[in-house]
């Protein structure tokens, strides 16, 4: 499939570089729940928050289309009336994570900014590094 725009990728990446912050790794997310399930759909709900935060930070205005997932997150919301609140809290966390990652302040930060400093973050990661001597 092809993005509408450049906007609608950058949403979709956001998305899915929430997604990889919910690792036991990063923020350790519950990431083990299937399709229709409600960890599933608080982890998408989670993800999407995430990239509407981002994208609202970075000044992108590209809609986030997951409209397959409205009726498993309107169950889950009728469910669990904290449910909003809790996933609001984790998509923040989620969020202030990612923007961390990049080395930048929040307030000075823009799209191109962030795709600088993570291609170069990812260059300086890949250099090798330098030999070090051994004693003796």
């Amino acid at each position: 499939d092809r993005f509408q725009d450049a906007a609608s990728y950058h949403a979709t990446v956001l998305h899915e570089l929430a997604h990889w912050s919910g690792h036991q790794t990063r923020l350790d997310r519950d990431l083990t729940g299937r399709f229709g399930s409600a960890s599933y759909a608080a982890e998408e709900l989670i993800a999407e928050l995430t990239s509407a935060f981002l994208c609202a930070e970075l000044g992108i205005n590209g809609r986030l289309q997951h409209a397959e997932y409205i009726g498993a997150w309107i169950k889950l919301l009728k469910g669990d009336k904290r449910a909003i609140f809790s996933a609001s809290r984790l998509a923040q966390e989620a969020a202030d994570y990612l923007i961390g990652q990049v080395g930048a302040d929040p307030a000075t930060l823009t799209l191109s900014a962030a795709t600088e400093r993570s291609q170069a973050h990812r260059v300086s990661r890949r250099t090798p590094p330098s030999p070090r001597l051994r004693a003796g």
